[in-house]
Formats: structure tokens, C-alpha cells, sequence
């Protein structure tokens, strides 16, 4: 792979992890190396509900949280996905890479023993902040149990099942910028990684998991063309294989702007009676970059070496 001058690039939240991350590439370390430090870092901010410790927690009021990381040259994979317990799934997905190249994807209890296996360390993942957050939620969704949760689960498990079904229709996330961390870099040597840490969709269903595990859907990583992730409505990003259409089209030519909005207007086409906003950001080999998103409003982030802070970027607008 030839020289490269290292980038990173990041979605709304991400600039919490990047100066870290910049200073690795900045004294030669991976890319690799870098986003995890970085993603690390915004997955301890108990500021942040949306990844992490202080994630929001599913319908039950437990978080569960789901990484990846994606190698662009070999397009090696490894992610996690309902992970409890464990305050930085980013490490997790990448030992899954690393030590576990049999598989590239753990859920939920294997995925917990993984983590215990390879030795990392637990932690209480929903904060006081993120409960409170939950239970207002709850009230403001018109529930009729607050009390009620223990009531349904004691009245049957399919009551319960009903109860949290009812609940995710019904709550909708809290104001301000929210969403999946993703964060791509491109070191010294050419090499790209694309990482993705999220706790989900506030208030889901128990055991939903998103894109943001699956490869070509929230993460896509091909050194050839490019690094794609995506935020938000993770099923709609699913069903249109998103961040993998981003890279062929980059593969194709094409601009990263562009290629980011015609693959939100190719998932824009599909039916979903639970839409909500979607945002695509990319960077190619060359350190181009851009972003886009169904909303005015969105931003990313972008940070060089020679930067003493990140830059914020408008994303194109659908």
C-alpha cells in the first residue's frame, strides 16, 4: 500500500475520541490502533446515552451494546452485538477479530463469554442518568406499570413480550443530537479501519440488534475504494446493504458526498412505517472524504495531524 497522509473521520459525538486517535497515526500507529482508542473513548463518555456506559437501555431497562470493526485491506470482520455487562464492546469486536478469525460475529451470551475468556472487565453499564432518562420515558409513553413491568413478567412471559412490544412502539428517543459512534481512519502506511459502537435504538426490544454488527450494512471497509458507516434507522441501512453500497460507488468514481446521498436515496425508496433519519459518512484511500443525511442539521467530524482540534463538517442533505 502506498504512503498515505493519516485522516480520521467521524459522526456527530465522534470528536471526544478523535485527538487521541490522531495522535497514534501522527507517531506512525495503526489505523486500527486508532479508531479503537478513539471509539474507547467515546464509549466511556457517560455524557453520551447512545453508546457505551450511560447507554440507553432496551424496553427491559438493560443496555445492550453492539460493535464492530472492519480491516480495509483484508476486509477482515469482527463485531459483537447484545453485549451485556461490558463497557467497551469496540474492544471486544476487535479480540473477536484478532483471537476468534474462525468467526467474525458474537451475540449475547457467547459474546459475554468471550469477553470473560479473554479477560476484559465488567462494569454497571446503565448510569443513574441513563435509569432516569428510561423511566421518564416510560411515564411520558403513557405506561400504564411503571410498576407494571414486574406485573406483566409476573402475569406470563408472552404478557411481558407484549407489554415491551407495546413500549418500543410507543417511545421515541430523547431530544439532541443522537445515534451510532462510527469512526474511519487511514494511517501512514495506506491501511483503513472503520469501527461502529452503539447501544442501539433507545428503549428497543430485547436482543434487537442493528447494523452496526453487520458488515455492508452499518460498516463497510475495502482498501481498493473506501470506508463507509452509517447512523440511525439501522434496519432501513439492513435491508439496502448502505455502507456497502457506499464503497462501490466509490469503487465506481464516484464522490464520497454523492456516493453517500445515492445510497440514502436507494434505501430512501423502501417501505418502512418506522422511519426515521439516516446518515451515511465515507473516506476513500486518497483521504477524500464526505458525508450525507436525510436532515438538514447533521455534521461530521475530521481531524489530520497537523489539526489542533476537530473540524466540523455540514453532511449533504438528501
Amino acid at each position: 500500500m502506498p504512503e498515505s497522509t493519516p485522516i480520521m473521520i467521524g459522526s456527530e459525538r465522534s470528536e471526544v475520541g478523535l485527538p487521541a486517535g490522531i495522535e497514534i497515526l501522527a507517531r506512525g500507529g495503526s489505523a486500527l490502533d486508532a479508531v479503537e482508542a478513539a471509539m474507547r473513548l467515546c464509549e466511556d463518555n457517560t455524557a453520551d446515552h447512545y453508546v457505551g456506559t450511560g447507554g440507553l437501555p432496551n424496553a427491559r431497562g438493560e443496555v445492550e451494546l453492539d460493535a464492530s470493526l472492519m480491516i480495509g485491506s483484508s476486509r477482515a470482520f469482527g463485531a459483537v452485538a447484545g453485549l451485556h455487562g461490558y463497557p467497551n464492546p469496540i474492544s471486544v469486536a476487535r479480540a473477536v477479530l484478532e483471537r476468534l478469525p474462525q468467526h467474525s460475529l458474537l451475540v449475547g451470551e457467547g459474546a459475554a463469554t468471550f469477553a470473560a475468556e479473554c479477560g476484559f472487565t465488567t462494569a454497571e453499564l446503565l448510569t443513574p442518568d441513563a435509569e432516569k432518562l428510561w423511566r421518564e420515558t416510560l411515564l411520558e409513553a403513557g405506561d400504564e406499570s411503571v410498576e407494571g413491568e414486574n406485573t406483566a413478567a409476573q402475569s406470563g412471559d408472552l404478557a411481558y413480550k407484549r407489554a415491551a412490544l407495546d413500549l418500543v412502539k410507543r417511545m421515541a428517543p430523547h431530544d439532541g443530537p443522537w445515534g451510532t459512534i462510527n469512526i474511519i481512519a487511514l494511517d501512514a502506511r495506506g491501511e483503513m479501519c472503520v469501527g461502529v459502537s452503539t447501544s442501539g435504538y433507545p428503549w428497543k426490544y430485547p436482543g434487537r440488534v442493528g447494523d452496526s454488527a453487520i458488515p455492508g450494512a452499518g460498516n463497510y471497509c475495502d482498501i481498493r475504494a473506501g470506508g463507509a458507516a452509517c447512523t440511525g434507522r439501522g434496519e432501513l441501512s439492513m435491508r439496502a446493504g448502505t455502507a456497502r453500497r457506499v464503497v462501490d460507488l466509490l469503487g465506481a468514481g464516484e464522490d464520497p458526498a454523492k456516493a453517500c446521498r445515492a445510497a440514502l436515496a436507494d434505501a430512501g425508496i423502501l417501505p418502512d412505517e418506522y422511519r426515521a433519519e439516516l446518515r451515511v459518512l465515507a473516506l476513500t484511500p486518497d483521504g477524500r472524504h464526505g458525508g450525507a443525511a436525510t436532515l438538514p442539521g447533521a455534521t461530521y467530524a475530521v481531524m489530520t495531524a497537523g489539526d489542533a482540534q476537530p473540524a466540523m463538517l455540514d453532511r449533504s442533505v438528501l
